[in-house]
């Protein structure tokens, strides 16, 4: 039954791509929306007998070892929310029915692909998915076609293709040792082969393809542009999911299911990790462009999730998978305002904006929920995953990390409040006394994900008890 999860993107894809007289552009909208929408809804029961049932799918090149664990509903559901949102953001932004329909069709071909990593136990298998996206998500950036979409597009390309042939060499280079490319005999093969050390040395040099898929510092150079140079419902599905499920979801599951946690790579992950959030902070400070600001601190907010995997501990990783959730409902809520600010004003220069909250009240408040969950502020979802990374790497002995940790998040809440004093705190200028709430799908999308990080940290124990402990206790450490 999981299979569906995949499937049904690419059927209705097909259908939707055959030439039926009763089959019209606007209906690839709603198709989107309805199976985002299930999969979200189905994801709050992860109990459910739907997700029992696991499947091997074998195909002329490659099989599909299909599974899920509580780490991959928290994805799916992360997936669902984020691509109906970005829907409800493109039918607001894309007014021509042909630039709709190539949008929400790109947009199944990305959920399949996402879903599809989520759930693949097979590293050949996820390479295939990650390329899915990854090329989707090319086309996408590109799709405004202006210059700077289209170096945008450019330099995620070529940094992805570096990134593609470090994860092809060590797929070939794992096939010739192990035989196989189930990652669960790839990890008893690292306890148990002789050829151990070239298998770990293969499984490293995936892991760097996966850091410049997920943008760390120093493979981040391509994602500043990408995210700032894509269109506004773009910018929110590359920013929200994308990037987080192509790199960082599949790092994390690479080490949890075929790579272990020795020392020596759990301190690479932590130094990539610190470096990564202490640069990102402190370069989103200096930015006067706001989506550029928002994707320098992405760099800032995923360095958390790799600092608590690289910890290793069953708490560690449950804090970093509950950031990775958290990450992607505020910072998609952040890209959807601004997307409505630069609707309103056709600028994306902080520096020209000015009082916008009398007349955005509802971006206010959501960027308000946004920016304080970021921060690590009480009782927003954001500040219990940030709490728990941090306990769980003093508990570990890791002080400076858990100090780095805290003080970082003192940067985060200082440039978002600038963020949020020069766009809507202060006098409104006379040049944009015109302005106003963006009406439809823009308020609709901001309100939902500012319910979900307010909800997630109200009901933090339903959060711990159904989601972030059955993680834990899947580590077992």
């Amino acid at each position: 039954m999981i299979s569906l999860l995949i499937f049904m993107p690419f059927l209705a894809l097909l259908i939707l791509n055959i030439p039926f007289k009763d089959i019209t552009k606007k209906d690839a909208f709603w198709a989107v929306l309805a199976l985002s929408a299930l999969q979200a809804g189905i994801s709050l029961f992860p109990n459910a007998s739907f997700w029992d049932s696991a499947s091997d799918v074998i195909g002329n090149f490659f099989k599909l070892n299909l599974a899920i664990d509580s780490l991959s509903i928290v994805l799916l559901f992360c997936i669902g929310t984020v691509t109906f949102i970005t829907a409800l953001v493109a039918k607001h932004f894309i007014t021509d029915q042909k630039r709709l329909f190539n949008f929400t069709s790109l947009l199944l071909v990305i959920l399949a692909g996402m879903n599809g990593i989520v759930m693949t136990r097979d590293i050949f298998s996820l390479y295939v998915f990650i390329e899915i996206a990854a090329i989707a998500s090319f086309i996408l950036i590109a799709m405004n076609k202006d210059i700077d979409a289209i170096e945008g597009a450019f330099k995620y390309l070529i940094l992805s293709a570096i990134a593609t042939t470090m994860m092809l060499s060590s797929i070939a280079l794992i096939l010739l040792m192990v035989g196989d490319t189930d990652l669960s005999v790839i990890s008893y093969a690292m306890k148990t082969s002789e050829r151990a050390p070239i298998i770990m040395a293969a499984i490293g040099l995936f892991i760097c393809g996966l850091f410049i898929k997920g943008g760390l510092v120093p493979f981040h150079g391509w994602l500043p542009d990408a995210y700032s140079s894509a269109s506004a419902p773009a910018s929110v599905l590359l920013a929200g999911i994308v990037t987080k499920t192509v790199g960082i979801y599949t790092l994390m599951r690479i080490m949890i299911s075929a790579f272990g946690f020795d020392n020596t790579v759990k301190t690479i992950l932590m130094l990539v990790g610190t470096v990564s959030i202490v640069f990102g902070a402190l370069a989103a400070i200096g930015q006067a462009d706001f989506k550029r600001m928002l994707a320098y601190s992405s760099i800032s907010q995923v360095g958390y999730i790799v600092l608590g995997l690289g910890c290793g501990t069953g708490l560690a990783i449950a804090g970093a998978a509950f950031h990775l959730f958290n990450h992607a409902m505020f910072k998609s809520l952040l890209f959807v305002n601004s997307a409505s600010v630069e609707l309103e004003t056709k600028t994306r220069d902080m520096n020209k904006m000015t009082g916008f909250g009398q007349k955005m009240p509802v971006a206010a408040f959501t960027s308000a929920v946004a920016t304080l969950s970021a921060s690590g502020i009480p009782p927003l979802a954001g500040f219990w995953s940030k709490l728990i990374i941090v306990m769980a790497l003093w508990a570990a002995g890791h002080y400076a990390y858990a100090a780095i940790a805290v003080l970082a998040s003192v940067i985060t809440l200082a440039y978002f409040l600038s963020m949020q004093r020069r766009v809507f705190f202060g006098k409104l200028s006379g040049e944009l006394k015109d302005i106003r709430e963006t009406a439809g799908g823009l308020v609709l999308s901001a309100s939902i994900l500012a319910a979900i990080t307010i909800g997630a940290g109200v009901f933090f124990p339903f959060m711990l008890n159904v989601f972030i402990l059955p993680i834990a206790n899947m580590i077992g450490r």
